[in-house]
């Protein structure tokens, strides 16, 4: 998002808060506050003083937290323009019974599921079921929330880890039990302003760890866009019974959206079904897509936040994108910090790649050493997914540093339909 944003020719001065990302420092300046942003109370003075026009919110913590409402007034009282979700609609993903009974309320498609409060309970459930359940962690999880079992037994242990393991803190004080759907997962992303709603290109996600989705889910081990598997009669089908819907189910709930809503999708036999919402761009969707945004990003984040969407006429490149996510050793469980890496430069030296910093940080002496789970984001434009598959893993290939994890059939699926 950054890198989408320093590219923009409207764009005047530019600040970020994490400039510890070393990607994220090359583009722009330092928001100089104490403590985390979601948090400070220094947020909304530092943009007072700086006069800042336009705030964009990238992750669900901070906007759960409430800060797009804490900077959309001026100290003066005019309004300022939060390209992000209040509080109120961020529940969507911050809270997947919330978003349960929403969807239930908008008789928006999705798997039948139950939300439980007691361990003992959700696990008797489970137990009582002959077919295949999903048990996820209601609360945010950073994408890690979610467990897909192969047996009721796994189904149990899941429940264990999640409520009384606490695995994933307090986002396991409640758990959603659904049913486990069958078909091609999508992620469809829209901008809403409020009103309108914008479809973007398709993607497709890959959350498994291992390769031929096997291991536990993940943030994400790559993308690719767009997923041009997904023909037009499904893509209104999506806009009109899972994103607008859920906008008027929000509004009628008195949250009104403005920002980046993303529905993944599963595309069962009797048509497109919810699996989650989010309030926010997908990681690693978000790569792909904005690599192939050749109009002016920060005007489309602009419109979105002023509710004038209408009219807006974004425009893609016609080649396709596939982005190969870099983890480090013990990911997404306990991974390892501090390992080496190299290659970066050969990687952004070839021809349509360009390399996104996650858990990265900058040593004094300027070297780079990983500083989180998923290090890397390796990216590709491509004639056809094909093309572009073979340009992210030559890239991601010279890029080293002990303990690298990567996925190797990102798009397979794609290079195996030759589009």
């Amino acid at each position: 998002m950054a890198a989408a944003i320093a590219r923009s020719p409207r764009l005047g001065e530019f600040y970020a808060t994490d400039t510890a990302n070393p990607g994220i420092a090359a583009l722009a300046k330092t928001v100089e506050v104490s403590g985390k942003p979601a948090a400070t109370k220094d947020l909304p003075y530092f943009c007072d003083h700086h006069a800042i026009d336009l705030v964009v919110i990238g992750p669900e913590d901070p906007l759960a937290a409430g800060l797009a409402d804490k900077l959309s007034t001026r100290k003066d009282g005019t309004p300022r323009f939060v390209f992000g979700p209040s509080a109120a609609a961020a529940r969507l993903e911050a809270d997947k019974a919330y978003a349960k009974s929403l969807m239930r309320a908008g008789s928006i498609p999705t798997a039948e599921g139950r939300v439980f409060k007691d361990a003992e309970a959700a696990i008797a459930y489970v137990e009582s079921r002959d077919d295949p359940v999903v048990v996820k962690a209601a609360g945010l999880a950073k994408g890690k929330g979610v467990v897909v079992p192969e047996t009721t037994a796994e189904a149990v242990d899941a429940v264990r880890r999640i409520m009384i393991d606490k695995a994933f803190g307090d986002a396991g004080t409640n758990v959603v039990i659904e049913e486990k759907l069958v078909g091609r997962e999508a992620s469809v992303l829209a901008l809403v302003d409020g009103r309108n709603v914008m479809l973007l290109p398709p993607c497709r996600d890959h959350k498994r760890l291992r390769d031929n989705d096997m291991g536990p889910n993940t943030g994400g081990m790559g993308a690719f866009c767009p997923a041009t598997d997904i023909d037009d009669a499904t893509m209104s089908i999506i806009e009109r019974d899972v994103l607008v819907a859920i906008v008027d189910a929000l509004r009628r709930d008195g949250a009104e959206f403005r920002g980046v809503l993303y529905a993944g999708v599963m595309l069962t036999p009797a048509g497109p079904k919810v699996l989650e919402y989010n309030v926010r761009f997908g990681d690693p969707e978000c790569q792909p897509m904005l690599a192939r945004l050749t109009s002016d990003p920060l005007d489309l984040m602009l419109r979105t936040a002023q509710g004038s969407l209408d009219g807006a006429r974004p425009t893609w490149d016609d080649r396709a994108a596939v982005c190969i996510v870099l983890a480090a050793h013990g990911y997404p469980d306990d991974p390892r910090k501090g390992d080496v890496i190299t290659g970066i430069d050969k990687a952004e030296a070839m021809a349509d790649v360009s390399v996104q910093y996650a858990g990265v940080r900058r040593l004094e002496d300027g070297s780079l050493v990983t500083a989180g789970g998923r290090v890397l984001g390796v990216t590709a434009l491509g004639t056809n997914v094909v093309d572009a598959r073979a340009k992210a893993y030559a890239a991601a290939n010279v890029i080293e540093f002990e303990g690298k994890h990567m996925r190797r059939d990102i798009a397979v699926s794609a290079v195996a339909a030759r589009v």
